[in-house]
């Protein structure tokens, strides 16, 4: 996973990354081995919502089940992101950030939104390293030019499928709520923070608030 090289905002991200001193090498090995652990067993769990969920979304509408996207994670680094695809295409430009009546989205997706189903895929990019399971969420390579220098403390770590904002309103939260959320974990990080975070998590999705 390198670094893009073609996308200007990327590149002008502030360097060196200094990291989170407090969560040493040793913890960030019991993070990696339970990130590991967990998501087989989740894995495992969802196995079979895998053949339903695809035939689901092509029932509703044509076009691929899986969506594929370039994410900017840890340090800055751009990574392909999987989900399942909760949108139909449409021939209209997309917002950067989520709406709660968008059109495009499908029955089928809404549902998937609202429990979170449609980011099992991302159990993939956590076994694979990109991802963990908790941390700020991967973000969208054409929302970096709208970051302030503070903003990019965020990639110190491992982008996660669920963090500090997503059990504290998810989508119903200001992009700078969400920003100060982040950087709040960053800051706070330990493997006692992400088990809290870990078990709210079932909770804010059964909410169902701020899901869209």
């Amino acid at each position: 996973m390198l670094r893009s090289p073609a996308d200007p905002a990327i590149d002008a991200c502030p360097a060196p990354w200094a990291g989170n001193t407090s969560f040493n090498a040793e913890t960030s090995t019991v993070g990696r081995v339970a990130d590991l652990v967990l998501s087989f067993v989740l894995l495992l769990l969802s196995a079979p919502l895998w053949p339903l969920i695809p035939l689901a979304i092509l029932a509703e509408s044509d076009g691929k089940w899986l969506f594929i996207q370039d994410r900017v994670g840890l340090d800055g680094q751009t990574f392909r992101m999987w989900k399942f695809r909760t949108m139909r295409p449409i021939d209209k430009v997309r917002p950067i950030d989520k709406l709660p009546d968008d059109e495009r989205v499908t029955n089928i997706g809404r549902f998937l939104r609202r429990t979170s189903l449609d980011e099992l895929p991302q159990l993939i990019n956590v076994i694979r390293g990109d991802m963990s399971l908790v941390g700020p969420r991967p973000e969208i390579v054409e929302n970096i030019e709208r970051y302030r220098v503070a903003d990019f403390g965020r990639f110190q770590v491992l982008p996660g499928m669920t963090g500090l904002w997503q059990v504290s309103g998810r989508s119903s939260l200001s992009r700078e709520q969400k920003a100060a959320l982040d950087l709040e974990y960053v800051e706070s990080r330990s493997l006692w923070l992400d088990l809290r975070i870990l078990l709210k998590t079932p909770s804010a999705v059964i909410s169902g608030r701020g899901a869209y």
